[in-house]
């Protein structure tokens, strides 16, 4: 029953978390898209205060929206705010976090082949390497380095890179996206309730009292909704990098995913520019011909070379490594603690499952090796060789016949 409620405290949080981040980050493409698209005004406007308005059409109506340079003459009697999203999505997330990681530390944060912390010293370390990060960001922001754009990208991506790597010598592979992901979730929303939010409530008070509000309180605020949005790409991969474990098992792991993070930051450009009448199709392309460059490079090449060697395995010998490694958690009725169910539906319960999901069993504990779950039963190198021989004996015999 504990681990039937886990599961539903899981699903609960990952939901709102998911539900969450689309509000939030929908927000983020909408005002980045508004902001770019806005035109100078006609002279009326402007001697109203706007700087740029547009007109839009959407649902069968028309929509006409205007920015004002510094405020209106006069408040609205309703101003809406775009805060919760932010707030919903991180605190969903540190939940879903400790969840995940921190209650189940065993499975998911420890690795004994990278370090022998304790679980309490994992954990310990996981929240210093996030609050630390958050804090060398909050001062990279009050630098010179922040009225240089492309010095300060450059500053954070090389700190992401150390980062990444120093977690990658403590934590499982998995964790290490999921802590960097972690980390800029943090950035971005700190970002809303350290600096865009007050800065907003600023604007609304100098403008309610009648004084003109200093623009640099707005320009910084914008800084940083800036931030957020070339986060945007990156964040999102990092929350489905859970379902592509070829990224983070392998062994420059932590360097795929900063190529990765600034391939989504370089496609965001694009998009940014594009809004703002810049067209650049060659980013956009390049963007994405990285990305496929980036995974051709870290393609199992090796795993598709023909075995030359004689040893065969058999049926048997298959099933005992099986039994034994795989059956503990991937069963109708697991021997593991840890579930109530077989993860992601996968049984193999006979040799008929098992020679079914063959490809599956070969990608997971031969290439990839995240299989078994943190290695909790133990398989050895030996085991996952033998595996694999009789897999690729298997596909032999299926292409014959």
């Amino acid at each position: 029953m504990e681990n039937y409620l886990i599961e539903i405290a899981h699903l609960v949080l990952r939901y709102f978390h998911v539900v969450a981040g689309i509000a939030w980050i929908g927000a983020s493409f909408y005002f980045a898209w508004l902001d770019n698209s806005l035109q100078t005004p006609p002279q009326e406007k402007s001697d109203k205060g706007i700087s740029g308005d547009l007109w839009a059409i959407h649902g069968g109506g028309f929509y006409e929206i205007a920015k004002y340079q510094n405020g209106p003459q006069q408040m609205p009697t309703t101003l809406h705010w775009f805060k919760w999203e932010a707030y919903t999505t991180w605190i969903t997330g540190i939940l879903l976090f400790s969840l995940l990681y921190y209650v189940g530390a065993d499975a998911n944060l420890l690795d004994s082949s990278k370090s022998d912390l304790s679980k309490i010293n994992a954990i310990l370390s996981s929240l210093a390497s996030i609050a630390l990060g958050y804090t060398v960001y909050r001062l990279l922001c009050n630098s010179f380095l922040v009225e240089r754009s492309y010095l300060f990208t450059a500053t954070i991506i090389v700190l992401l890179a150390f980062w990444a790597w120093g977690l990658d010598s403590l934590f499982a592979d998995k964790a290490v996206y999921i802590h960097i992901g972690a980390l800029i979730g943090t950035c971005m929303a700190g970002n809303v309730y350290h600096i865009i939010m007050p800065g907003q409530r600023y604007l609304v008070a100098e403008v309610e009292a009648g004084r003109t509000p200093d623009p640099k309180v707005g320009l910084k605020a914008k800084r940083c909704s800036i931030h957020n949005n070339y986060a945007t790409l990156p964040i999102i991969f990092i929350m489905l990098s859970n379902h592509f474990s070829h990224t983070y098992t392998h062994q420059y792991g932590w360097l795929v995913l900063i190529a990765l993070i600034m391939i989504g930051m370089w496609i965001r450009h694009f998009f940014n520019l594009k809004q703002r009448h810049i067209n650049k199709p060659s980013i956009l392309i390049s963007g994405i011909a990285a990305f496929f460059a980036l995974m051709l490079a870290i393609a199992p090449w090796s795993s598709f070379a023909p075995r030359t060697n004689a040893k065969q395995v058999s049926n048997q010998q298959a099933w005992s490594i099986i039994e034994k490694r795989c059956t503990e958690c991937h069963s109708a009725t697991p021997r593991s603690a840890m579930f109530s169910s077989a993860p992601a539906g996968l049984m193999f319960d006979s040799m008929e499952s098992v020679k079914t999901q063959s490809e599956k069993i070969y990608t997971r504990t031969v290439i990839n090796q995240d299989m078994p779950l943190a290695n909790l039963t133990n398989m050895s190198s030996e085991e996952r060789q033998t595996l694999a021989i009789w897999i690729e004996d298997f596909r032999l015999k299926n292409k014959g016949m």
